[in-house]
């Protein structure tokens, strides 16, 4: 066999490369690549007060998963149930159960008005948060400078917030491939939109322009899947519909609950330290933090991309090609995320002799292992999560309130005392070890039991 029949065939039937993950991938390449050359762009145009300026927006806008609730998630998962027993053509016409497909148009419509609204209460109160927040913990060498920026990426995170919806509608429909691509073309937009901003002498401005190039880019893929999505949101359902209470909200409230633990899980860190130790600490920790959700947002494209097809097996009570697709897509992104994290460190030794103002701008080494490893371990609740979740189920429910209790209070506690070091070290204890513990036990319990009750 040639070199590229191998690098075109084999290499990717290996690593599970499918055209969806494969466009997930090279968005998040172009992401990587970006952050790496706005990291540069950073370390050149903003101070340091600045840097924690930056970061503290982007864990703002972090915040919207308190107002999406998981919902988007919920979109996915119902739509991927229904579309199991519907077939979806070519100009946009649908074919199958009729009861199916009235309860695909009522799930729409009700995700449109559910977020059209929340959008507006959400950029309300992210406005007037944030502007409390700024102004308590503001810097003499920086003052004011964050009120625009704030403005303006409240208004681009309403708008891209209300967009997100109608993509996980459209993925639970099978369209996953295109909307891979399109967060592929969102990669490209946000990089040029982001590094514009900073070479324009307005890097505070970046998290604004990459919500408003992310939203320009979806709105052009909604707009070519008119054909499917208008007929949809014109149906008359009537009673035919999904009934919310019933079917959905005992799913929905569990998500919603489990999403915003996330946040205390994942974003809590910069802000934190930027009240406790200042904006440069929070800086180091933004950027580093970064770069490690970066490449766990990489690694987990093998499993997300397959949350859509996991709840349509189910549907179809498929169990063995669901347990063959799961297991096969774990093993392969757990190797994956080994090697880069192995690359990622051993770049992060060699920064003080290459690179040492970007040595500066970040974290330690010790402190950089013990956030990868605890992204590893993340990586497999996450995986065991999507498995479990594709059942329309949500038995996280009180593991992850308990790992976000924990989470956040070692992190105010430790923040104020022991700084970026005691705050990592108990974010690895308790997420990467006791999280994926009380995870794995979880998922081990509840596969069995579901695969019983088929049985």
């Amino acid at each position: 066999m040639t070199v590229k029949n191998f690098l075109r065939y084999k290499l990717p039937h290996a690593i599970g490369l499918d055209r969806a993950i494969a466009f997930t991938v090279l968005g998040r390449v172009i992401q990587g690549l970006g952050s790496v050359g706005s990291v540069l762009l950073i370390v050149h145009f903003l101070t340091a007060a600045e840097q924690g300026y930056y970061y503290a927006l982007w864990s703002l806008v972090a915040l919207q998963s308190v107002f999406e609730l998981g919902f988007s998630f919920v979109i996915l998962q119902v739509a991927a149930h229904e579309r199991a027993h519907l077939e979806f053509h070519e100009g946009g016409s649908i074919t199958g159960s009729e009861a199916a497909h009235t309860r695909l148009a009522s799930l729409l419509q009700r995700a449109v008005k559910w977020y059209t609204s929340a959008a507006v209460v959400m950029g309300v109160v992210l406005l007037v948060g944030g502007m409390r927040f700024f102004s308590l913990h503001q810097q003499p060498q920086a003052p004011n400078i964050w009120i625009v920026p704030l403005r303006v990426t409240v208004l681009a995170c309403a708008i891209t917030f209300s967009i997100g919806p109608v993509l996980s509608f459209l993925e639970g429909c099978g369209q996953v491939t295109h909307v891979a691509r399109m967060r592929f073309f969102q990669s490209l937009v946000s990089v040029a939109a982001s590094w514009t901003a900073m070479l324009s002498h307005h890097g505070l401005f970046s998290p604004a322009m990459v919500l408003l190039g992310q939203g320009f880019v979806a709105s052009i893929l909604l707009y070519s899947r008119r054909h499917l999505l208008l007929p949809l949101l014109r149906m008359h359902v009537s009673g035919e519909g999904i009934s919310w209470k019933r079917e959905v909200w005992p799913f929905q409230w569990k998500i919603a609950v489990s999403w915003l633990c996330d946040y205390f899980i994942f974003q809590l860190f910069t802000p934190v330290l930027f009240a406790f130790r200042g904006p440069e600490e929070a800086g180091r920790m933004g950027l580093s933090m970064s770069i490690v959700t970066q490449m766990s947002a990489m690694m987990l494209a093998w499993m997300t991309t397959k949350a859509a097809p996991f709840g349509s097996l189910i549907a179809k009570k498929e169990r063995p090609e669901l347990d063959r697709m799961f297991f096969r897509s774990l093993r392969q992104s757990l190797l994956l995320f080994a090697g880069a994290a192995a690359m990622v460190l051993v770049g992060v030794l060699a920064s003080p002799y290459i690179l040492p103002k970007i040595s500066r701008r970040i974290e330690s080494w010790p402190i950089f292992l013990l956030l990868l490893l605890t992204a590893l371990g993340s990586h497999v609740v996450q995986s065991e999560a999507i498995y479990l979740r594709a059942h329309k189920m949500e038995p996280f429910l009180v593991q992850s309130i308990v790992i976000a209790t924990c989470t956040a209070a070692s992190v105010v506690v430790l923040a104020k005392t022991s700084g970026a070091m005691g705050v990592s070290l108990a974010y690895f204890l308790v997420l990467g070890v006791a999280g994926v513990i009380s995870a794995t036990t979880i998922f081990r319990t509840k596969r069995n039991q579901w695969s019983q009750a088929e049985a």
